[in-house]
Parts: structure tokens; C-alpha cells; sequence
């Protein structure tokens, strides 16, 4: 019999194992090549997975024409979207250490030489990179690639305009006819949002850590340039495989400060901060405190800018050059000698990037849209361990923001109060009890920024919450507020009418509110308790660390 390259497919204790996988057709040959998981989150629920299947079609091409044999299996891939607006948000963040727990059960039983991950959508990527820097074994990244963005009387948008669109029609600027046509138009094909939100953002950060073939991220889900990265994808693994180039290989402490540098430097979501805290800690690299953030925030200039930031949406950034351009304009401040997929490093492959054709979207180093990052922590009584907000999309008369509070408990009562014109200009909007155990689950405050936006208000109001945002966000809107209100924290202890001050240059949110006072109500402070149904939910509150510490399972 011919040797096997994989080492549990061996000699005699290798013979049921290989006898199992005979009766799915794999023969000898087969068996003796590296064997490959190709782990694919395609779903027809999901428009950014949709195409995951046409992909790992192409990712099964490469794999055999370079020598492997791949083996396929299936994670979960909720979307955002659908999810957003009711309970099955909560569910979106901790899907995250599910799928990479998943992904390690099936790799860990089956010892797979490798793995090809795809996948596109918000907490799936992060989730697989989890799972490559935990079990360190050779590993690339496909995602499905961005969707065009729609077109609505002459201008680009994304799906963000179906929700921004409400508050038009509240306010009489559309009729019901023009709602509909906005709705049938927001998302003209398949893909992941086509503006730099989540999704995009991840798929941006796994380049940039070397986990993605260079200048793929990008790519339009749509395009044929997708499939042949698919294709180079699978050849790739193999060649890893061989050389002995595992993940932990590339994923440094350095490769992550790489990937930091990139999200500052083109504004992307605040999401990426967590991930990335996440993936560090997974890669066995300790905590990546909050304060790492904010000390790089501050000399990383923000070099891109893409929608909902500007009105350039991904095919723009594509079109511009992407990762690879933006990385170009980063050299100086870069760890070039970092490791890439391909085997080389970031100076290697930088060295003969040529600038970015599309300067209006991406600028160079000496000439940035803004001397500070696009992505900043902020800290004070109101946030002591750290709260996140994106000044990319905050227009500059928000900068400096001082406004009184008005408290809400849920989500839908604040949707509420916006859309029935409650809401005065210079309110800061506190939504709490929405943090990684308060949710739980730690949700979007999708709606509301929303809403915000579709009735006008999003130019003079703020909102500031435990939870999250999604990456469309365009406003002064600060999430992560730790320690979250369910534990107590600052938060808990607003009332209508405190006032709340937002300094984005001095990095401070605070609670103008005296030291005794708060001592008072912290005194009187009663934790209200949601009912959580058992199950994930349950398990995820009792397990999850703080947002400031990535919002993992432990």
C-alpha cells in the first residue's frame, strides 16, 4: 500500500478510518494525499453565503490539481439583517464562538492536514479565524466578496437605505409606491453588504493578517475574479500544508498590530476591535487591551475612506486597490516582515505595489482625510474600561458633543420615541442593558441609529449604549460601554436628563454627574433581570467576558 501522507490514515490502526472514508468513493490514492477541510457557511439564507457553494466548487479544483484531496463540511451563518429588529440579534455575536468551536470538533476528530474557511458575513469570519489561530493548522480564508451597490435616482447605496427609507416615509418625503421601489432595489444581488460594515471590515482584517491571499478581500461577489481566487485558494493550502506554514505561523503579535493599523487607517467597523481581541487571545497571544487601540488610534492617520464614511462603497475600494493599496501607504508604520499565506512577507509583496489608481478613495500617507484613525476608544466615568466609536463617520460638528439623556430599556421603545418625533435635537439617547450579559448576547442597536438617520436626527443627537453597532453606522454613536450596566457599571446609574459630553479628540465620554451622587445611586441600583430563555443565550450570559475583553466565551 502506498504510504499516507496523512498520519491517522496509517498502518493498521488507520485501516477503519480508511475503510470509512472508502465507502464515501475515496480510494488509495486519494487517502495518501494531504487531506484538506474545506469548510464552507454557504446557506441560501444568507445572501453573502449564497455563492459560498460556486466557490467551494472552485476551492475543490485547486485543492486536487495541487496534489490534496479536500473533504467538505458545513458551519451556521446567521445573518445580521434578518436578524436585526428582535430577539434573534442576541443570538448574532455569540454565534461567533460557536462556529469556531465547531469548526475545532470537526478538525480536532478528523485531524485534517488543513483547511480552507469560507465564509462572509459579520461573526462567521471572525468566528474561523478564531478557530485557525486555536487549532494552528495551515489555513486560508475565502470569503464570498461584496454585492454591487443598488442605485436610487441617480446616487449608490446599500441595503441601509430600506431602513433609513422609514423615516422618509414618516416624515412624507417618499409615498408607499417609492418604499416599495426602494425595497426591491436595496440589494441587487448577492454578496455581503456592499458598504464597508462588518463583513467587510473582517474580510479586510483576515488580508491584512496574512490569513487571505493578497488583494482578494475585495472582490465583488459577483465578479469572475472571485472564483479564480477561490481556485489559487485551494492550490495555496496545499502547497502550506507541505511546507509546514501554519496558521500560528502568521498570525503574530505583529500581524495582528498589522490588522489594527489597517481597520484605524480606513475606518471600518468597531466591531473589528472585539474580533481581533478575540483572535489574538485565540492565537495564544494573551489579551489585547483596550488601551492598545487607543494608543495606536492616535499616530495611524485614516488613509480610505468608504461608505457609509463617504459616498465610495466596496467596488470603489476594489476598484482603488483595496488592502494591498492601503498596506502600500502604511509601510512605514508596518510590520513588513510578517508572514503572509503566500509564504512571503508584506515587504515582499508590497514592494512592487503600484499607488492606488483612485486617489479620491484612498490617500496617501502625507495627505490623509483625517491626522487621527477612523476607529477611537474612549474612556471616563461613563465607560472606565473603555467604550468604542467610529470618528470616520461622525461629522466633524459632533465631535464635541454635549447633550441630556434620555434613558431606554429597550430598543423598541427608542425606535418609538424617534420615530414619533420625541426626540429633540442635542439628546444623547442611553440604551442599556444590551452588553454581552445584559442583552444577552450583546446586540446591534441597528433600528435606532437608523431611525435616527431616516428622521433627521442623526445630525444633532448621539446615542450611547452597552451594545453594539453595525458598520453602516454614520453618526456620533458609542458602543461597548464597559463595565456594561448589567454589572453594575456607570451606565446603570443615568437618569433623564444627566448630561452626557463627548470629546472624540480628548477620547473622554462622561457623565456630568458629582461623585456622591453617582455613589447614591449606586446604592440604589437593582439589576433588572430579562428573561432568557434556556438554552445558548443562557450559557453565553453565565460565560462571556466583557466587550472591553473581546466579548469571548471562557
Amino acid at each position: 500500500m502506498k504510504k499516507t501522507y496523512n498520519s491517522l490514515l496509517q498502518g493498521e490502526s488507520g485501516a477503519l478510518k480508511r475503510a470509512l472514508y472508502k465507502s464515501m468513493g475515496f480510494d488509495d490514492e486519494a487517502l495518501s494525499r494531504p487531506l484538506i477541510a474545506v469548510v464552507n457557511s454557504h446557506t441560501t439564507a444568507t445572501p453573502g453565503h449564497a455563492n459560498l457553494d460556486e466557490l467551494s466548487r472552485q476551492v475543490h479544483m485547486g485543492i486536487e490539481a495541487a496534489g490534496g484531496t479536500a473533504m467538505e463540511f458545513g458551519t451556521i451563518a446567521p445573518c445580521d439583517g434578518i436578524a436585526e429588529g428582535h430577539e434573534g440579534m442576541r443570538y448574532i455575536l455569540p454565534a461567533r464562538d460557536l462556529i469556531a468551536s465547531s469548526i475545532e470538533c470537526m478538525v480536532r476528530a478528523h485531524r485534517f492536514d488543513g483547511m480552507v474557511l469560507l465564509g462572509s458575513c459579520d461573526k462567521i469570519v471572525p468566528g474561523m479565524l478564531m478557530a485557525a489561530a486555536r487549532l494552528d493548522i495551515p489555513a486560508l480564508l475565502v470569503n464570498g466578496g461584496p454585492m454591487l451597490p443598488a442605485t436610487y435616482k441617480g446616487k449608490h447605496y446599500d441595503g441601509n437605505i430600506v431602513t433609513e427609507s422609514v423615516g422618509w416615509k414618516q416624515r412624507g418625503e417618499i409615498d408607499e409606491a417609492q418604499f416599495a421601489t426602494i425595497e426591491n432595489l436595496a440589494e441587487p444581488c448577492v454578496g455581503s453588504c456592499a458598504m464597508l460594515g462588518t463583513a467587510n471590515t473582517m474580510g479586510c482584517m483576515a488580508e491584512a493578517l496574512g490569513l487571505m491571499l493578497p488583494g482578494t478581500a475585495t472582490i465583488p461577489a459577483v465578479m469572475a475574479r472571485r472564483l479564480r481566487a477561490a481556485r489559487q485558494s485551494g492550490r495555496r493550502i496545499v502547497e502550506m500544508v507541505k511546507a509546514g506554514l501554519t496558521a500560528r505561523c502568521i498570525l503574530t503579535h505583529d500581524a495582528v498590530e498589522n490588522a489594527m493599523m489597517l481597520l484605524m487607517a480606513m475606518g471600518g467597523s468597531t466591531n473589528a476591535i472585539m474580533h481581533l481581541q478575540a483572535i489574538h487571545r485565540e492565537a495564544g497571544l494573551g489579551e489585547l487591551p483596550l488601551p492598545a487601540f487607543d494608543e495606536m488610534s492616535r499616530h495611524v492617520p485614516q488613509v480610505a475612506s468608504v461608505y457609509p464614511a463617504s459616498p465610495y462603497d466596496m467596488a470603489d475600494f476594489d476598484e482603488a486597490g483595496g488592502v494591498p493599496a492601503i498596506l502600500r501607504e502604511l509601510r512605514p508604520l508596518l510590520h513588513t516582515e510578517c508572514l503572509t499565506g503566500t509564504g512571503e512577507s508584506w515587504a515582499d509583496l508590497l514592494a512592487h505595489m503600484p499607488e492606488s489608481p483612485r486617489r479620491e478613495v484612498i490617500r496617501p500617507l502625507e495627505e490623509p482625510f483625517a491626522e487621527a484613525s477612523g476607529v477611537a476608544v474612549l474612556t471616563g466615568n461613563l465607560a472606565p474600561l473603555g467604550a468604542v466609536v467610529k470618528p470616520a463617520a461622525v461629522p466633524a460638528h459632533l465631535y464635541h458633543f454635549e447633550g441630556a439623556a434620555r434613558v431606554f430599556q429597550s430598543e423598541q421603545e427608542a425606535c418609538e420615541a424617534i420615530l414619533s418625533g420625541q426626540i429633540a435635537a442635542g439628546t444623547a439617547l442611553v440604551l442599556r442593558y444590551e452588553g454581552p450579559k445584559g442583552g444577552p448576547g450583546m446586540p446591534e442597536m441597528y433600528r435606532p441609529m437608523k431611525c435616527l438617520e431616516g428622521m433627521g436626527r442623526a445630525e444633532d443627537c448621539c446615542i450611547v449604549t452597552d451594545g453594539r453597532f453595525s458598520g453602516s453606522n454614520r453618526g456620533l454613536f458609542v458602543g461597548h460601554i464597559s463595565p456594561e450596566a448589567y454589572e453594575g457599571g456607570t451606565l446603570a446609574l443615568v437618569e433623564d436628563g444627566d448630561r452626557i459630553r463627548i470629546d472624540i479628540a480628548a477620547r473622554e465620554v462622561t457623565l456630568m454627574v458629582d461623585e456622591q451622587t453617582l455613589s447614591d445611586r449606586s446604592a440604589r441600583f437593582t439589576r433588572p433581570e430579562k428573561a432568557v430563555a434556556d438554552g445558548y443565550l443562557s450559557t453565553y450570559r453565565k460565560n462571556s467576558l466583557s466587550a472591553a475583553q473581546g466579548a469571548v466565551v471562557r
